[in-house]
């Protein structure tokens, strides 16, 4: 089961990576989400992959599991869900206004540049 976990996290960051390093604007959001969902598995997996066991220690239970990393994981998943809204929103309206949604866009050379 650790081993299934691992390599979901490790291929779902390899995944994020690659996409981040795109040269336009909606597959580095989608890289950005991969990434945040990498980490939403690494953070549930730290607290004990058991199945079936509660989050809560009662008396007439005899193993748990962590609750904090639960919490922490539905938290960040509303902050990626917002942050992914916004960088959407931005990179929409930078398409909008400019057609092209390349990251990296050089202005383009006018013709009286570089002439005396």
């Amino acid at each position: 089961m650790e081993l299934l976990v691992a390599s979901a996290i490790g291929v779902m960051t390899a995944g994020g990576i690659y996409l981040v390093l795109r040269l336009r604007t909606f597959p580095v959001i989608l890289g950005i989400s991969l990434l945040t969902y990498a980490v939403n598995v690494f953070l549930f997996s730290s607290g004990r992959l058991t199945i079936g066991a509660p989050p809560v220690l009662s008396d007439d239970v005899t193993t748990y599991t962590d609750p904090l990393p639960q919490a922490l994981v539905l938290t960040a998943i509303v902050i990626s869900f917002g942050m992914t809204a916004v960088a959407v929103m931005i990179g929409l309206g930078a398409f909008l206004g400019s057609d092209d949604d390349h990251i990296d866009d050089q202005p383009e050379p006018s013709e009286t540049e570089g002439q005396p």
